[in-house]
């Protein structure tokens, strides 16, 4: 039988939830099912799939096998009902953006939104009739104020990407409840490992599973987790008919794959970000840091109330800004220039020129994103080699500063 014991480590259930080997002559690993479509023993079965009253899997755009295994697992580790897994993390917001708003919805949005998922709304939804409003999150009393009959999702990232900023869970749900409004939270940056949104009271958990979750910068990919209620909706409205998103079962795998060691690499993540956290704020040439570790960070009682640990992503600000950071990334030698995050490689970029250059410089400066904002993804390289990099860099940017 499955492995299917909800009360089993998150880690146990990150390798076993879900999957019956003997079902598949013993094979330790799942199997990839690669296949289009598939076949019915009857017309009558195939009717009956087709009308929801028989389960099975009908064609791949809507379920397959393998897919399968890694929802149920996501679904397990978020705490959630189901899941459902989509070709990027853009596939599942978008999926499940469409399948939940008409014209004359309203979402109501942090202030912080990765840069395509602010485009995505500003510039997608916004045509079809959606307002899109944003208030200040940190703050639930500007929710409580500004939601009304006429919001349908309540949207945030926690921590936010590129600044990390917080945001409560608990008292955000709360207040979207109160309208019936489904609250959706990017979980990326923390993972489930970190913190599960769901077991605080949010109604939707979506993920790039190409970052943390898949963790080796192979695959692109996508995983959201609710209620089975929502997300059959959106699997049959959403993925199947409106975007198409849909993962390959080789990606899957791949995700399967790093899940197994997920929560393993979290405590190097959080590890080593803590040290390089600490080094930058101590470093002359460092104006500030933002980890929610540090004892400096405005919300590190919320970070430990909400927050197994701290997580592997750094922003940072130097003196001289964006110029001087710019010079400081061009001096880099391990760490690389890149704009993932979540990776086993140490990776750096400069949100304003990169991930978030789809706001205006105006919208950038009102949305908490300065100019000179550095965002480091903390690998799993030794941490000495992460620490004597960043320093030599700092180093040469100190010299031509004097």
């Amino acid at each position: 039988m499955p492995h299917s014991n909800r009360n089993s480590g998150f880690a146990t259930r990150a390798i076993h939830h879900g999957y019956d080997s003997s079902a598949e002559q013993g094979a330790l690993i799942p199997p990839l099912h690669l296949t289009s479509t598939f076949t019915f023993t009857s017309a009558e079965q195939g009717g009956a799939r087709f009308a929801g009253d028989e389960d099975g899997h009908i064609y791949s755009r809507i379920s397959n096998p393998t897919l399968m295994i890694l929802e149920q697992r996501l679904a397990s580790l978020e705490g959630a009902e189901s899941g459902l897994a989509t070709a990027s993390g853009m596939g599942a917001i978008t999926a499940l953006l469409w399948s939940l708003l008409s014209p004359g919805d309203e979402i109501i949005a942090d202030m912080t939104l990765y840069g395509c998922t602010f485009e995505f709304m500003h510039a997608g939804l916004k045509r079809f009739g959606i307002n899109i409003k944003h208030v200040d999150m940190t703050m639930p009393d500007q929710l409580a104020a500004a939601i009304s009959e006429r919001t349908k999702v309540v949207y945030f990232e926690t921590p936010a990407n590129p600044n990390m900023r917080l945001i409560d869970i608990a008292a955000i749900a709360a207040i979207a409840r109160q309208y019936h409004a489904t609250s959706i939270v990017d979980n990326t940056y923390a993972t489930p490992a970190l913190t599960r949104p769901i077991e605080l009271g949010a109604d939707v958990v979506v993920h790039s599973a190409t970052k943390y979750l898949g963790g080796h910068g192979d695959l692109i990919g996508g995983l959201l987790a609710g209620s089975t209620e929502l997300v059959d909706h959106v699997r049959m409205h959403g993925l199947k008919d409106m975007t198409g998103a849909v993962m390959s079962p080789f990606t899957a795998h791949l995700i399967m794959r790093g899940l197994k060691t997920l929560e393993l690499r979290m405590q190097r993540h959080c590890q080593s970000a803590m040290l390089v956290a600490s080094m930058l704020e101590n470093h002359a040439a460092v104006d500030k840091v933002f980890y929610p570790g540090l004892a400096s960070f405005p919300q590190q009682h919320l970070a430990r109330a909400q927050m197994a640990d701290f997580g592997g992503m750094i922003a940072f600000e130097l003196h001289g800004g964006m110029d001087a950071g710019i010079r400081f990334m061009n001096s880099l030698q391990l760490i690389q220039r890149a704009v993932s995050l979540g990776d086993a490689e140490t990776l750096i970029q400069h949100p304003a020129s990169m991930t978030h250059s789809t706001y205006t410089a105006e919208e950038r400066s009102a949305h908490g994103i300065s100019d000179g904002l550095i965002r480091l993804s903390v690998g799993l390289e030794t941490v000495a080699d992460i620490l004597e990099d960043l320093n030599q860099a700092l180093h040469q940017q100190r010299n031509k500063a004097a």
